[in-house]
């Protein structure tokens, strides 16, 4: 987890003009790689919808809390039982920090702003993610290329475009957490490449584990409570938040950074990720997107293009 980032990748060789014929196994990498891209374009991009869904029966950070802890432990389970090692005490420190980024700053961030705020008006604002990020990584002496400030300010433009026909201030705390959440998230997206992490889908589970403790924790303390029997839809929503959004999406992200793929390439599914949440409002919701959306869904996608052609740091 703490190679830097010109360490070699399959995925990056092929395209870095190699004369080499893929091997089955790079192959079968650059195969996982892409279904992992897919994993947080469109799965992640539908989770906005369905923690609205959620949010009619249980409150925020419960409902954060109890979908990450179910997951985390359910993960953790099944690979103890298949034989991986637990996590050192390093490790779960490490896992600490970037579980209560990533998910309880993060994830909770999202789940708190959409009391008020529309799905999909959520996810475009968690589209700052790879701007933060890339200046979390500047700070730490990684500024990105010439090529892709201009994939992030394409990106950056095209989600203030789509902002246009929305008021995001229109309530003081819900743009508050949408401000601060992307910042959280990038945070420790950046921070996970350096932390001593547990390989593979262990990190996932420790990092589930701590932050959904957390979130339960900070929901306990603000007295939240489930006063109702929740709803099939809310459960339903909440079984793909766990299995889909968290076992399938989340161990995608952190598979790619382990993979050492730059994080702002990595991140690139926050400005995908309102495309998929509009269009579901759209379909399912009884919304509807003018020109201006969907000329700024282009733009967005064109950001997205010019940040991935960059390979290397």
């Amino acid at each position: 987890m703490n190679k830097p980032y010109h360490s070699e990748l399959a995925v990056e060789q092929a395209s870095a003009g190699s004369n080499a014929i893929p091997t089955r196994s790079s192959l079968v990498d650059r195969l996982i790689i892409v279904l992992s891209f897919l994993a947080l374009y469109l799965i992640w991009g539908s989770t906005y919808l369905a923690m609205r869904i959620a949010l009619g029966s249980f409150p925020p950070f419960l409902m954060a809390g109890l979908r990450y802890l179910i997951a985390g432990i359910l993960l953790y389970t099944i690979l103890r039982l298949r034989g991986t090692p637990r996590p050192s005490r390093a490790q779960w420190v490490g896992a600490a920090i970037a579980g209560a980024l990533l998910l309880a700053g993060g994830n909770g961030g999202v789940a708190f702003a959409e009391q008020w705020v529309a799905s999909g008006l959520a996810a475009v604002g968690f589209a700052a993610i790879p701007l933060w990020t890339a200046l979390f990584l500047g700070l730490m002496g990684h500024w990105p290329k010439r090529l892709e400030w201009i994939g992030l300010a394409l990106g950056f433009a095209g989600v203030l475009l789509l902002n246009l026909e929305n008021n995001m201030w229109a309530n003081p705390l819900g743009a508050l957490a949408l401000l601060l959440g992307p910042m959280c998230w990038a945070l420790g997206t950046v921070l996970s490449t350096r932390l001593a992490l547990p390989s593979g889908l262990m990190s996932s589970a420790a990092e589930m584990i701590i932050g959904g403790s957390v979130l339960l924790i900070l929901g306990l303390l603000l007295n939240e409570r489930v006063h109702t029997v929740p709803t099939i839809s809310a459960l339903w929503a909440m079984a793909f938040l766990i299995f889909c959004g968290s076992l399938i999406a989340f161990c995608a992200y952190v598979y790619l950074l382990q993979c050492h793929i730059r994080p702002t390439i990595v991140t690139s599914y926050a400005y995908v990720n309102p495309i998929v949440a509009v269009g579901l409002g759209i379909g399912f919701g009884g919304e509807h997107i003018t020109l201006i959306g969907i000329l700024a869904m282009l733009i967005i996608l064109t950001g997205v293009a010019l940040v991935s052609l960059k390979k290397k740091i």
